[in-house]
């Protein structure tokens, strides 16, 4: 049997890719709403920078996917009432450079990066 015929994470253009693309989007969205609802306190104790911090990887791994030896722009500092928007568009550019680009392994990192950033109370 080949890959064709299995339905095995590492088969990009099978639906279980496409279901840890699914996992991704909404491991995007869960991080970005639990800043998004975090009390400024908080955001200032350093939950925005660590957002934004993951926020710039997320979209400096879609930008060298997207564009190839071109140098990745950092994303911006908007302050810390942007920064679950700002986690929420780079993840999901990152999901759509995924999408066109397809690539297992890059899937499971940005998944274990946000796994890392809703494991903190």
């Amino acid at each position: 049997m080949n890959n064709a015929d299995t339905d095995t994470p590492t088969d990009t253009g099978s639906g279980a890719y496409r279901q840890e693309l699914t996992a991704l989007e909404e491991a995007v969205e869960q991080a970005a709403g639990r800043l998004r609802g975090l009390a400024e306190s908080r955001l200032r104790q350093g939950a925005a920078a660590e957002g934004l911090a993951r926020a710039r990887e997320l979209s400096r791994r879609a930008q060298l996917i997207e564009r190839p030896g071109a140098e990745p722009r950092v994303m911006p500092d908007h302050g810390v009432f942007a920064v679950g928007d700002q986690l929420a568009v780079a993840g999901h550019d990152l999901v759509r450079a995924l999408r066109e680009h397809p690539d297992p392994g890059a899937v499971a990192a940005a998944r274990e990066l946000l796994r890392r950033e809703t494991a903190r109370p």
